[in-house]
């Protein structure tokens, strides 16, 4: 059984995490290969947004824990292991930030620990409601600080200090308010949310959609002054594109854009 399966629609790419019986953990399969599809899609432009789902009653329930757990049975009591497993966690999130699409969470059941991570890793997300989010490591003694790092990315801090040392869940209503998710919808519309999102930005000029992404990311790091020179260079860059002038002059001319792309 494959651990990640996709599914095509026109310019969307959908993801669902294939392991319902683990609650879709993070195993080191299920990490190789939702990083190996990135991969594959990071080289096909004609995909232009991507939804990330979960298959069963949950979304994601984190890292599998009886994975690590039989990691400790190696001689340096799993050292070796725990500190390869969370830099690969690490470099699947940064991945899912460095894929050309815009990638959409698509939650529903509970996104815990290192699955509350991919949620927030995510460019945006819709829950359905009733779905509970958790960096609840700490109550089994593991102090979730590597899924802090988007956590802390996505919401306030004080919010996100609370979620971790509490191991307190939050609902999809909370989850919306605090920004962790876009919005939260009835769980029978969830899959339909989550596509119209998915079609609405796959409909825009996908050249504009990637160097925006990309600049998105750049410019939040910087300081004001940097962050405006920084981006008034990629709409310099975006406004060279033939496409972006057919799509003015579209708007001009109260006409549909003729892109190539």
């Amino acid at each position: 059984m494959a651990m990640i399966e996709r599914s095509d629609t026109g310019a969307v790419a959908r993801l669902t995490l294939n392991a319902p019986e683990r609650l879709n953990a993070l195993s080191d399969a299920m990490m190789a290969g939702l990083l190996a599809e990135l991969e594959t899609l990071a080289s096909q432009p004609h995909i232009r947004a991507v939804i990330l789902a979960g298959a069963g009653k949950a979304f994601c329930a984190g890292h599998d824990l009886k994975e690590m757990t039989a990691g400790r049975s190696a001689e340096d009591g799993g050292r070796a292991y725990f500190g390869d497993l969370f830099a690969r966690c690490g470099d699947l999130m940064m991945a899912i930030r460095a894929l050309p699409q815009p990638v959409i969470a698509e939650v529903h059941g509970i996104a815990t620990a290192a699955g509350c991570q991919l949620v927030a890793s995510c460019d945006m997300a819709v829950a359905a409601d009733g779905t509970r989010f958790g960096v609840n490591g700490v109550n089994i003694g593991l102090f979730c600080s590597t899924p802090m790092v988007a956590l802390s990315r996505n919401i306030p801090r004080k919010q996100a200090f609370e979620m971790l040392t509490t191991g307190a869940f939050i609902d999809a209503a909370r989850a919306a308010d605090l920004g962790l998710i876009n919005r939260a919808v009835p769980a029978g519309d969830l899959q339909q949310e989550a596509m119209e999102l998915a079609q609405t930005v796959a409909a825009k000029l996908g050249g504009a959609v990637r160097i925006g992404k990309r600049a998105f990311y750049e410019q939040v790091e910087m300081p004001l002054e940097q962050a405006y020179l920084h981006t008034g260079e990629v709409m310099t860059q975006n406004m060279m594109f033939e496409d972006t002038a057919e799509g003015i002059a579209a708007f001009l001319g109260k006409r549909s854009p003729d892109w190539s792309q």
